[in-house]
């Protein structure tokens, strides 16, 4: 028996139900200053919870970049804030999502190129137009138990989710179309 036909006998329970562990949403504006703050203003309004700094991790003399120069901003969402802003974010791109942007333990990411396309925003000239990517970790309940740092534990099988699995609980859950 595969672990997707296993999951979808055992629904009734809790434990085997994948869900959305966290969403991350980045946006990386290559140089600090003022545009960097514009890129921070915007993450902050779109999410409603404040954006962390992330800095260049070596030096690029071609590109202007200089180690530990702060050039992107991320946010990382969790819980109902993580599904409400997935809902705005799937409707920028249409309800549609590839197969392909799916990792075989059901992780997915994309790209928006224009904040201007999320519904609900709009255009603010001080602000600007920035793209973002969005990554999305799906989990099971009790998968912590893997990466925590105290009384770390190997999960079975039944417990890691499987790309299928995830592709499944998406379709359903933020109504889309994944080709």
């Amino acid at each position: 028996m595969s672990r997707s036909t296993s999951a979808s006998k055992s629904s009734s329970n809790q434990m085997l139900r994948p869900r959305v562990g966290k969403v991350v949403v980045n946006i990386s504006v290559g140089e600090s200053g003022e545009l960097l703050e514009r890129a921070m203003k915007l993450l902050e309004t779109l999410t409603g919870q404040k954006p962390c700094k992330r800095a260049a991790k070596k030096t690029i003399k071609d590109w202007g970049i200089r180690k530990r120069e702060p050039m992107a901003c991320i946010v990382t969402l969790r819980g109902q804030r993580a599904k409400d802003f997935l809902k705005r974010a799937f409707e920028a791109l249409g309800s549609k999502l590839s197969a392909s942007n799916f990792d075989p333990y059901g992780n997915f990411a994309f790209g928006i190129k224009e904040h201007i396309e999320i519904p609900g925003v709009k255009y603010d000239p001080k602000i600007g137009i920035f793209g973002m990517d969005v990554c999305v970790s799906m989990d099971k309940p009790g998968y912590r138990v893997k990466r925590k740092h105290r009384a770390r534990s190997n999960v079975g099988k039944r417990q890691i989710l499987a790309r299928e699995e995830a592709i499944n609980h998406v379709k359903e859950t933020f109504k889309l179309e994944i080709s």
